[in-house]
C-alpha cells in the first residue's frame, strides 16, 4: 500500500462534492426518482444536462486538450459517491467513466463530443462484465457492417452512441454506432434508476474509434476504472443509509423511550459505521491509486470492489429493517437504496469474482503451505 495516496478530500475535491450535492439536493427529489419504477424517466434528461454540461462532469476524466476538464479518478470518485447518496438516475458511470476511458485510447472526435456533453456514450457489454473477455464481440461483414446481440446493457437508454467490440485478425477494434441504428429492447430491471436493455445490431455500419492494436487494452482500462469507481457509488449508498437510519432512530419512540437508546441497536449501528468507514477508505484508496497510475491499482480495485459491494447491501438492509414499518413502504426511499445496492453488487463483477482476481494478484494459493 502506497503511503502517498491521500484518503481525505482536498480543498478542490471538497468544493466539487459541495457543488454536486447542492445540485442533487435541489433537483433529485426521492419521489421523482421513485417514479422511474412507474416508467417515468422525465427526471433523467434535465438532471443529466445540469450535471454534464452546467457542471462539466461529462468530460471530467477527459483531458482539456481533448474537450474535457482534465479531472482525475479521485474527482470522479467524489461525484459517484454523491450520485450514490441520491441514487441519481444519470449515466455518469457508463458514459463519463467507462466509455470515456475507452475512447481516450483512440483519436476520434467522439471523445471531444462526450467531454463537452454533446454526446452520451455506452459500451455494449452486460453490466455484469468484469473484464475484457466478458465483452461480447460483434461480427463484421466485408462491407464493414456489424451484426450481433448483447443483453443487460446499462446506459443504453440514455445514450446517443454505442461502442461495439469487433474481433479482427489484428485484434479487437472498437466501433461507434448511432443508437438509432440499433434495436433496443428495455428490460425490467431490479434497479430502474439504472435501467438495462438488450441491444441487437443487424448489418449496421460502424465507425472505428479505437484501432485493433489498442482495443483490448482500452476495454480492460474502461472496465477496471468502472469497477474501481463503482465502489465509491456504493459508499455513497451506504452512507445515506446509515445517516438516515441514525437520524430516524433518534426521534422514533417505543415503550416510552427513543429507539436509538436501545443498546442492541447501538451495537448494530456502531458495527455498520466501522464497516462503512472501512469501505470509504478502500474506495478512496482505489480511486487514488487509479489516478496516480500506482502499480497497486489492480489490487486496490479488487479489494474495494469486493468489499464495498457487500457493505452497501448490508447498510441498505439495515436501513429498511431499522426503519420498521415505514421502511417497507413505497413512499419512503429506503427501497431505492436497497435496489441500487443489490444491482451494484453484481455490476462490473460480483464480490466473489473480485476476490478471485485478488487471490491471483497476490499469488494466494488456498490449501498450500
Amino acid at each position: 500500500m502506497s503511503d502517498d495516496i491521500l484518503l481525505l478530500d482536498t480543498d478542490t475535491e471538497a468544493s466539487l462534492r459541495d457543488a454536486v450535492r447542492d445540485l442533487l439536493a435541489a433537483h433529485c427529489d426521492p419521489a421523482a426518482v421513485a417514479r422511474a419504477y412507474e416508467g417515468d424517466r422525465a427526471l433523467t434528461p434535465g438532471l443529466w444536462k445540469s450535471l454534464s454540461r452546467d457542471l462539466g462532469l461529462a468530460g471530467l476524466l477527459v483531458p482539456e486538450d481533448r474537450g474535457g476538464v482534465g479531472g482525475s479518478a479521485r474527482d470522479a470518485a467524489v461525484v459517484l459517491e454523491e450520485l450514490g447518496r441520491f441514487v441519481a438516475p444519470v449515466p455518469f458511470l457508463t458514459n463519463s467513466v467507462i466509455a470515456a476511458t475507452i475512447l481516450l485510447a483512440g483519436d476520434s472526435d467522439l471523445i471531444g463530443q462526450l467531454g463537452e456533453g454533446e454526446r452520451t456514450v455506452a459500451l455494449l457489454a452486460p453490466f455484469t462484465a468484469a473484464s475484457a473477455t466478458d465483452v461480447p464481440t460483434f461480427a463484421k461483414d466485408p462491407d464493414g457492417r456489424l451484426t450481433g446481440r448483447v443483453t443487460s446493457v446499462a446506459g443504453v437508454l440514455d445514450a446517443d452512441v454505442l461502442l461495439a467490440a469487433v474481433q479482427t485478425g489484428a485484434g479487437t477494434e472498437i466501433h461507434a454506432i448511432p443508437v438509432t441504428a440499433a434495436a433496443v429492447a428495455p428490460v425490467v430491471s431490479l434497479d430502474m434508476t439504472r435501467r438495462l436493455a438488450d441491444v441487437t445490431l443487424e448489418s449496421v455500419p460502424g465507425q472505428v474509434v479505437v484501432d485493433a492494436e489498442s482495443g483490448i487494452d482500452a476495454l480492460r482500462a474502461g472496465l477496471d476504472a468502472g469497477a474501481a469507481l463503482l465502489a465509491s457509488e456504493q459508499v455513497g449508498v451506504a452512507s445515506w443509509c446509515l445517516e438516515t437510519t441514525v437520524a430516524y432512530l433518534k426521534v422514533r419512540r417505543q415503550f416510552g423511550r427513543v429507539v436509538g437508546g436501545f443498546q442492541a441497536l447501538k451495537h448494530r449501528l456502531a458495527d455498520l459505521y466501522v464497516d462503512i468507514e472501512t469501505a470509504s477508505a478502500a474506495a478512496r484508496y482505489a480511486a487514488g491509486a487509479l489516478a496516480a497510475g500506482d502499480p497497486d491499482a489492480a489490487v486496490a480495485t479488487a479489494v474495494a470492489a469486493a468489499y464495498c459491494a457487500d457493505v452497501a447491501v448490508v447498510a441498505a438492509e439495515e436501513a429498511v429493517q431499522l426503519h420498521g414499518g415505514i421502511g417497507m413502504t413505497w413512499e419512503y426511499p429506503a427501497h431505492l437504496y436497497l435496489k441500487r445496492a443489490k444491482a451494484d453488487q453484481i455490476g462490473l463483477g460480483s464480490p466473489g469474482r473480485h476476490r478471485s482476481v485478488l487471490a491471483e494478484l497476490i499469488d494466494l494459493r488456498l490449501g498450500e503451505d
